[in-house]
């Protein structure tokens, strides 16, 4: 009876030493950097670092656009006060009307028209 539990023994000894070593092959191909799983996260490891610098750049270019954008609307409205105020000084003109000096300015023009002598065409 003994010799079948020290045979039972080594035999279960050597299935686990087998299943060991068929478990270490499997977790070497899932961690290789070039086909498995490790090579994936490795990808996305990079990924993820270039878009964080990506992110980074675009708020940086943001916050410069939002600085640039204040600077307008600042400039914007000083303009649109100072509109309000030409539009208000102008209700303070007379309502006369303009008249141009002279008879000129009530004689109608029309066109003229002339015809070329052929001479002058030739040149």
């Amino acid at each position: 009876m003994e010799f079948l539990a020290d045979v039972l023994l080594v035999g279960g000894a050597l299935g686990a030493g087998v299943y060991c070593y068929v478990l270490a092959r499997r977790l070497a191909r899932f961690n290789d950097l070039e086909k498995g799983v490790g090579g994936a996260v490795a990808v996305l490891s990079a990924q993820v670092d270039d878009l964080t610098r990506t992110l980074e750049t675009a708020r940086v270019t943001a916050a410069a656009s939002t600085g640039s954008l204040d600077g307008l609307t600042d400039r914007a409205e000083n303009v649109a006060q100072r509109l309000e105020l030409l539009v208000a000084s102008m209700h303070d003109l007379p309502q006369e009307p303009i008249r141009a000096a002279g008879p000129v300015a009530d004689a109608v023009v029309e066109p003229i028209f002339m015809r070329r002598v052929p001479e002058e065409r030739a040149q």
